[in-house]
């Protein structure tokens, strides 16, 4: 039988917490940007599917296609901050309501209907661009692997290369700057930056880390351990 007080010292919610543990090294990684073309991937991958094996032939998929590949050239070419992001909000629905009060809007309606989608490509170009990104996130990947970043207790120790040529540095006066400069890309990977100020005065920009929130917060229980440490000593 558990009694009120004894419920009293059950763990909260933020305690139990499975998903962030207390991790003895952390590694940091900065993906190349082309990663977030991975919605044209998948839809490049599917149109393929489509069309080969169903047989549909129409020039909507085309446009669907025109389409992603325009929003991954926009959210890549342009670093679009919360603020931003709404202000484009803004001025979309703004525009819209100008054009609406213009016009009929029956007349807009059926200029929309009357719309003909003319873009029509085979499945040889989906399945190329398939292959084509699918090899591009290869190299992507495998390159983070000779070059990263790894945070222990005691240092920082930076991996390049492919005979892993080490640079270590200590944790003691290492700060830690997180940013999310793109909403569009935190929305795709949950990525964002991370800027490491080392004791020497230099700085390191990654520049696309995934699972931005995480990689915090298991920051901030390295680096709280290593206070508390400190402390002590």
């Amino acid at each position: 039988m558990v009694n009120m007080s004894d419920r009293s010292k059950l763990p909260t919610e933020d305690q139990i917490e499975k998903d962030i543990k207390r991790e003895e090294k952390i590694f940091l990684r900065s993906y190349s940007k082309v990663i977030f073309f991975y919605p044209l991937f998948f839809t490049s991958l599917t149109l393929f599917l489509i069309q080969y094996f169903v047989g549909m032939d129409e020039p909507i998929l085309g446009a669907i296609w025109i389409t992603v590949f325009f929003a991954n050239l926009f959210i890549i070419a342009f670093d679009t901050s919360s603020t931003k992001f709404f202000i484009l909000l803004l001025a979309a629905i703004i525009l819209i309501m100008i054009f609406t009060l213009i016009f009929h809007p029956n007349a807009i309606i059926s200029q929309i209907l009357s719309f003909e989608v003319t873009i029509i490509m085979s499945y040889q170009f989906y399945l190329s661009t398939v292959i084509i990104l699918a090899f591009i996130f290869l190299i992507a990947w495998i390159a983070t692997r000779f070059d990263y970043w790894k945070l222990e207790r005691n240092e920082v120790i930076h991996k390049k290369g492919i005979f892993i040529s080490a640079v270590r540095y200590p944790t003691k006066s290492l700060r830690i700057k997180k940013e999310i400069p793109d909403i569009f890309e935190f929305f795709l990977l949950r990525s964002g930056s991370i800027h490491l100020l080392l004791g020497n005065e230099d700085v390191v920009y990654l520049d696309t880390v995934l699972n931005i929130n995480k990689k915090s917060k298991q920051l901030d229980y390295l680096l709280s351990d290593i206070e508390i440490e400190i402390e002590k000593n």
